[in-house]
């Protein structure tokens, strides 16, 4: 059994959902590792990580027009304002999705459904570098 590790940076321009399934997939392909599990972890509070469809462009869209309604920024109920009026809606965003994801590793890519791709999801506003952690384990 084998283990190896890789983080890389994501640039944000602000709130949106972004593909980061060929970064994942490009390094997972330079690795020795045919067959195993790979764990992505994001160490920010304020951003997470999904699977989610990536053929239609809309079920994005609407998946953050749906925590734009659910969680506005601003709220007068925060009593945690010192960061902006997006930071506090931004931790909410992330504690109701996730910041780790384990996807088993064949032939070198990741089991994903056909219809499926890796996305960082940044819940500020403005524009941020983001880590993501890599994990692969396997053989």
């Amino acid at each position: 059994m084998k283990q190896v590790q890789f983080q890389f940076s994501i640039a944000t321009k602000g709130r949106g959902i972004y593909n980061i399934s060929s970064q994942i997939e490009n390094w997972i392909h330079s690795q020795s590792i045919r067959s195993g599990l790979i764990t992505l972890f994001i160490p920010h509070t304020s951003a997470s990580l999904l699977i989610q469809e990536n053929a239609d462009p809309d079920v994005l869209k609407d998946l953050n027009s749906f925590f734009n309604r659910l969680i506005p920024d601003g709220d007068p109920l925060y009593d945690h304002q010192a960061e902006g009026p997006d930071d506090m809606p931004a931790h909410i965003r992330s504690s109701l999705t996730q910041t780790q994801i384990s996807i088993p590793v064949e032939e070198n890519k990741m089991v994903l459904g056909i219809w499926q791709g890796i996305y960082l999801f940044e819940h500020r506003t403005s524009p941020h570098k983001r880590n993501v952690l890599l994990h692969l384990l396997g053989e």
